[in-house]
């Protein structure tokens, strides 16, 4: 893991962390979506979070690019899934998920 997308991952960590404590009525309740959301069920947490992987580079969401390639990582995704969902990701958002495809493509070089 590079020192750069470890140190994103860690400030992204801390920055949810103290949302959590500083907002908890809102975010217990978003906490609970988030582990519905993502539970296996017809679709597993590995096709989930490259969903949400592939969504977030499409909205150009850097910090959600690194969140859930991180958890796409931790259920299995291996580098050509990753890869077919930056290309979705391009499909659906043009040309500036191309940008922010290249910067998950990195993202997940630091990360692996």
């Amino acid at each position: 893991m590079t020192t750069h997308h470890k140190d994103a991952a860690t400030s992204i960590d801390k920055r949810v962390g103290a949302l959590f404590k500083a907002a908890p009525s809102v975010l217990t309740p978003y906490s609970q979506l988030m582990k519905a959301a993502s539970a296996g069920g017809a679709l597993d947490g590995r096709t989930k979070e490259l969903m949400a992987f592939s969504i977030s580079i499409a909205i150009r969401c850097e910090d959600c690019i690194i969140f859930h390639l991180r958890a796409a990582l931790s259920h299995g995704a291996g580098r050509e899934e990753i890869v077919e969902a930056i290309s979705v990701a391009i499909e659906m958002g043009g040309g500036p998920s191309v940008v922010y495809g290249g910067r998950a493509l990195e993202a997940l070089e630091g990360l692996s």
